[in-house]
């Protein structure tokens, strides 16, 4: 009995006694301290002085300085050994002020802005949204004019800097549009106004002739003869479009950052060679790093992962906004087979990510942030398609994970005010907002339905199609190993072969967006407007072959741009290929019009009707552009609306509509998957799709990893752990890929507690002793932080004590939860982890990445039947 009652004495003893000796540690080290902590007063230079962050490794060229984070002990975490991006100016101003309470000046265990958040981690939701209630709850504490003033001018700041971002991404645009139009005019020829002037500008005032006599060929430049020479513009022609491609190319290079193969990521953009490398977790041997290109591609996928909470440092940062503007001009300007419009999406994130660091509120909180994204990146559409409406539903289908009413309506306000913007700039002169935009006088007669259907059944064939073909070419032609290790040249062949075989057909030679607008245009009684789309009958079957090796050519070589290191966007490239396609199938009605005038088929136009007014092929062309772009996206709603804004048409929307409805379900059964979908597969990003649920036939103990000693902090014998052994258990965690992580914490096999692996990383690191330290892992509510005051009365917290750091009540279910309700966990809450308890005791951590590998896994056999 005596010796059963001198147990528990003897724990308590030990447990003063090392308290005593911790207290006197922290009285050696009070000065230390004082001088290590930051307030809101602290300057962000002194902050960093204090202590640093990630020694960040990246490859030259990263734009922001690195600034050295030291660990304590013998043990180096394995993110410090790991090339990554380094710590962008958000990041360390956020840690600057880390310790700021709004209504205390304390540090609380959900106040203080702890969390930064690693390349490849998701973000921590829960932790987001309640520590902006504290925010919100501390602002409206204060009853007085100024606490009044102070909350209208917090709920002002959401409505400030949607307008700011919708502005500065239309004057973005603005300049993208300019500039292309020169350039890509440069490779035919140079204005003798101007040289800044495009051919459309410089030739402004000699409409009606086709033969403008401002503008010269190049030839005439370097023979000096007055008649122009084919074959000097021919290479010429080549010339220039080999220079701007590979320049783009090499100006998209320089935003190269490399990954630890440990992440188990195939690759990072639209470059689909991953496809069929066996995991880096089945391999013995260490995988390779991976490299990935911020400003390659059109960057959707990327940024509807990033809305998830899935984190890509660098990924929306300033240098990716500058070189791919500028990579984009480029590439457009050189007459590849992309477009303008995806990449204006990630433009537009990159100007909200970065305008977010204005407001203290979107900079320090990632959930907070991820609003104003959703709002810049509908900015981008409406910018590059002039269709404000469409553009808030494109984020709201599309890119956005999280959609409150309140986003809803800021995101519409980014929009009006990014296509008002740009209106105002007017940047083709002909006051349009896109090169694009046309109108439609003719109705759609009935017998028309069946050829709109039938345009959305080839449509949704040839998206599914365009699919299969980008990947069988990266798992082909990109893995021989000469074109996998120089990206650059592979472009410049591309480059080449673009432009050795669009040269000779006037169709394929155009700019996109302008034959894009020449094939949706009606005709008119100017045959110098139509480019020769308008024919007499007898002409029909010559502009046919036209088109159709035009349809050929734009075909190929958009799917092997597709996944290219430039920035390239498939929007407008496939409406292209739609239009050709709905065009060619327009003359071909028309042609038949021709021949039987009085068929029962075309008794709706009526008899005395023109064939322009019973056939408008250029409807034809928008229907089936429509319909091949939902093929490849899936875009449905968004589209309909996109197409409508381009038109302005009432008359027309069933026609749209129809043509998207049917080619998504032809889409759809034939690859299931869209090319975005497709691409955040073989990523392998923790990307959770909420648009569909599957049926689930387990409970959350059949996924529930092994409990292991070493991923639990067991405070039963005491509340102090050493900080060598917690640094052996953050060392194997993140070991095992789970950078974002947590270890939880248990008393008597009862869950108590759970600190975060980033948050339990940054407490070690502030330790400022090389002495094996023992750290307070006890929740708050136990001993409420060690704190002491110095010579001037002022608190110091001492940095061995973890409270802070520690979220108390972790979001916890019993292990025979159906998969349903775990699945609405982490879809609807957005959690990083979910602890599984059994019986009351604690029985595991389940992850979201684990999460979404079991999803996966039953989608893979669902399949696979």
């Amino acid at each position: 009995m005596d010796s059963d009652d001198a147990q528990p004495i003897t724990r308590e003893s030990s447990a003063l006694d090392l308290q005593r000796e911790h207290d006197r540690r922290r009285r050696r080290r009070r000065s230390s301290v004082k001088s290590a902590e930051t307030n809101e007063r602290t300057s962000l230079l002194d902050a960093m002085g204090s202590y640093g962050r990630h020694s960040y490794t990246s490859m030259p060229g990263t734009p922001r300085p690195r600034l050295p984070r030291h660990h304590t002990g013998g043990t180096r975490t394995p993110r410090t050994q790991r090339p990554s991006r380094a710590p962008s100016f958000t990041q360390r101003l956020t840690k600057a002020l880390s310790s700021y309470d709004l209504k205390h000046g304390g540090d609380g265990p959900l106040l203080e802005d702890r969390v930064w958040y690693d390349q490849f981690t998701s973000t921590d939701w829960i932790n987001d949204a309640i520590k902006d209630a504290y925010r919100v709850k501390a602002l409206r504490a204060r009853r007085d004019i100024r606490g009044r003033i102070h909350s209208w001018l917090d709920g002002s700041q959401g409505w400030v800097l949607v307008a700011i971002i919708g502005f500065i991404t239309a004057c973005i645009a603005f300049f993208v549009d300019v500039t292309e139009n020169v350039l890509f005019d440069w490779k035919s020829g140079y204005c003798t106004n101007g040289w800044y002037l495009s051919k459309k500008k410089c030739c402004l005032n000699n409409n009606a002739n086709e033969i403008c006599p401002l503008w010269n060929k190049w030839s005439q430049l370097i023979t000096g003869s007055e008649n122009p020479n084919q074959t000097v513009d021919y290479l010429v022609y080549i010339l220039l479009t080999l220079i701007l491609a590979t320049a783009s190319s090499l100006l998209t290079m320089t935003t190269r950052t490399v990954l630890p193969g440990a992440l188990q990521i195939t690759n990072v953009d639209e470059d689909l060679a991953g496809i069929g490398k066996q995991p880096a977790s089945s391999k013995k041997a260490p995988a390779p790093p991976v490299s990935y290109y911020s400003a390659a591609g059109s960057g959707v996928a990327e940024v509807k992962v990033i809305l998830s909470g899935f984190v890509l440092h660098g990924y929306l940062g300033l240098k990716t906004l500058v070189v791919k503007t500028f990579a984009l001009i480029l590439s457009v300007a050189s007459g590849l087979s992309v477009g303008k419009e995806g990449p204006f999406v990630h433009i537009g994130t990159c100007v909200g990510n970065i305008a977010c660091r204005l407001f203290d509120k979107y900079n320090h909180n990632d959930a907070k942030r991820r609003e104003m994204l959703s709002a810049s990146a509908a900015s981008g559409v409406a910018v590059a398609f002039g269709a404000p409406i469409g553009g808030v539903l494109f984020s709201l289908e599309e890119v956005s994970y999280y959609f409150p009413a309140k986003t809803l309506f800021r995101t519409f306000f980014c929009c009006i005010v990014a296509a008002l913007s740009l209106k105002f700039l007017n940047p083709y002169g002909t006051n349009k907002i896109v090169l694009f935009e046309v109108r439609y006088v003719t109705d759609w007669h009935i017998f028309e339905l069946l050829i709109f259907v039938f345009l959305g059944i080839i449509g949704g064939i040839y998206g599914a199609l365009f699919i299969k073909a980008s990947k069988f070419w990266a798992t082909s032609f990109r893995k021989i190993k000469i074109i996998k290790d120089h990206p650059v040249m592979e472009l410049s062949i591309v480059a080449v072969a673009t432009a050795v075989c669009s040269y000779w057909n006037k169709y394929a030679r155009m700019a996109v967006s302008e034959l894009l607008f020449e094939l949706a245009s009606p005709c008119s009684g100017n045959p110098s407007e139509n480019s020769g789309l308008c024919p007499r009958p007898e002409d029909i079957p010559d502009t046919l072959v036209l088109l159709l090796v035009a349809l050929a050519l734009k075909s190929v070589f958009t799917v092997v741009t597709f996944g290219t290191k430039v920035p390239a966007g498939v929007y407008v490239p496939t409406m292209v290929i739609g239009g050709l396609m709905g065009h060619t199938v327009g003359l071909v009605v028309e042609y038949v019009y021709y021949l039987f005038p009085d068929s029962l088929i075309f008794a709706s136009c009526g008899a005395a009707s023109s064939p322009s007014q019973c056939v408008v092929p250029g409807v034809y062309a928008l229907v089936c552009a429509g319909a091949v772009m939902c093929g490849v996206t899936r875009l449905s709603v968004t589209l309909a609306v996109i197409l409508f804004e381009l038109t302005g048409s009432l008359d027309h929307v069933l026609p749209f509509s129809l043509a998207v409805l049917v080619s998504k379900w032809t889409a759809d059964a034939v690859e299931p998957l869209s090319i975005y979908d497709l691409l955040t597969d073989l990523n392998s990003y923790p990307y959770l799709d909420t648009k569909s649920k599957p049926v689930f036939s387990a409970t959350l103990g059949d996924i529930t990893p092994r409990l292991k000693p070493q991923r639990v902090i067991d405070i039963s014998e005491s509340s102090l752990v050493p900080a060598s052994e917690l640094r052996v258990k953050l060392h194997r965690l993140q070991s095992s890929g789970e950078l974002d992580g947590g270890l939880p914490i248990v008393r008597d096999g009862v869950l108590v507690g759970l600190i975060p692996a980033p948050d339990l990383e940054f407490a070690l690191d502030n330790l400022n002793s090389n002495e094996d330290e023992l750290c307070m892992m006890s929740p708050r509510d136990e001993y409420g932080g060690i704190e002491s005051d110095d010579e001037e009365g002022e608190s110091v917290k001492d940095p061995t004590d973890f409270t802070p750091y520690i979220d108390p009540a972790p979001m916890a279910l019993e292990k025979r939860s159906p998969m349903d309700l775990v699945w609405e966990c982490f879809a609807k809450l957005g959690l990083r982890y979910l602890c599984v308890l059994n019986d009351g005791m604690f029985a595991g951590v389940v992850h979201k990445k684990t999460f979404v590998k079991y999803i996966k896994e039953i989608e893979a056999e669902n399949h696979g039947h």
